[in-house]
């Protein structure tokens, strides 16, 4: 048996303090090391993604193209394609990527193919579904596709869907993720966390927080072992400096092959 440590964060843009917070998520991916971490709202302009892995690899093996490998794909959108994207960085050799249009602005699914064992590979799938509250059945149309896809195009048993899915645990969305999918938070800790937005980051106007962030795990893949917050803390000198307007999670879930060593090239 072997273990698998995934992470997601919304990066925010360019928005808010990105020289000062960018450093925090850095330190954040140092701490843990996850295999795979799934962002969203990165800033393509500005190469965020590759600012992100050239700093944590130089950290951990002093080269920039290892341990961690970068995928990104912008928005399936002329306009808001150019300025966002996602990403997901990756320890785990990739076999096969791909991506699923859904709409509503240019909004997509990334999915990377990733061998955990000499017999197995798992879907890690990275997603920001639609943002307008109200509209809440576009997030359930835009789950179903994404559902759909995974059991229809080249479809492997082993999967972990994960991202900001821009609705509460009550939401149509969620609850139908919940027929299919094993919510990561839920299976350790037994709830999903109060709230994963906002953080002091960016001032409101009002009280209002609540979980949009979260982990799904297929039910062929063993047990989660651990999950919980990530990218969290704000520093002692400035409680208001978080590396992102939401709080990412992370969870560590246990496979049933033996996960490839890392080889410096």
């Amino acid at each position: 048996m072997a273990e698998l440590t995934v992470a997601t964060l919304n990066l925010h843009l360019n928005h808010h303090r990105w020289l000062g917070r960018r450093h925090l998520i850095v330190e954040a991916i140092l701490d843990a090391q996850p295999d795979l971490v799934g962002f969203q709202e990165v800033y393509r302009p500005g190469e965020y993604g590759r600012w992100l892995r050239q700093q944590i690899n130089s950290r951990l093996s002093g080269e920039s193209g290892e341990p961690y490998r970068l995928f990104q794909k912008r928005k399936h959108h002329l306009i808001q394609g150019y300025f966002e994207g996602l990403a997901v960085l990756t320890r785990l050799p990739v076999l096969a990527h791909d991506y699923l249009p859904l709409g509503y602005g240019g909004r997509i699914a990334l999915r990377l193919n990733v061998e955990v064992s000499a017999r197995e590979t798992l879907d890690f799938v990275n997603v920001h579904l639609h943002h307008v509250a109200a509209d809440r059945e576009a997030r359930e149309e835009q789950v179903m596709a994404i559902m759909g896809w995974l059991s229809e195009s080249n479809p492997v048993p082993l999967q972990i869907i994960a991202g900001d899915f821009n609705e509460l645990p009550s939401g149509p969305a969620i609850r139908r993720m919940k027929q299919r999918y094993r919510s990561a938070l839920v299976e350790a800790r037994g709830y999903e966390p109060v709230a994963t937005f906002p953080t002091a980051l960016v001032p409101h106007d009002d009280d209002w927080a609540g979980c949009l962030d979260y982990i799904f795990v297929s039910k062929a893949l063993g047990p989660v072992l651990e999950a919980g917050l990530f990218c969290n803390r704000a520093p002692a000198e400035d409680p208001t400096l978080y590396p992102s307007d939401h709080i990412g999670l992370i969870a560590k879930v246990e496979t049933r092959g033996k996960p490839l060593p890392f080889r410096p090239r």
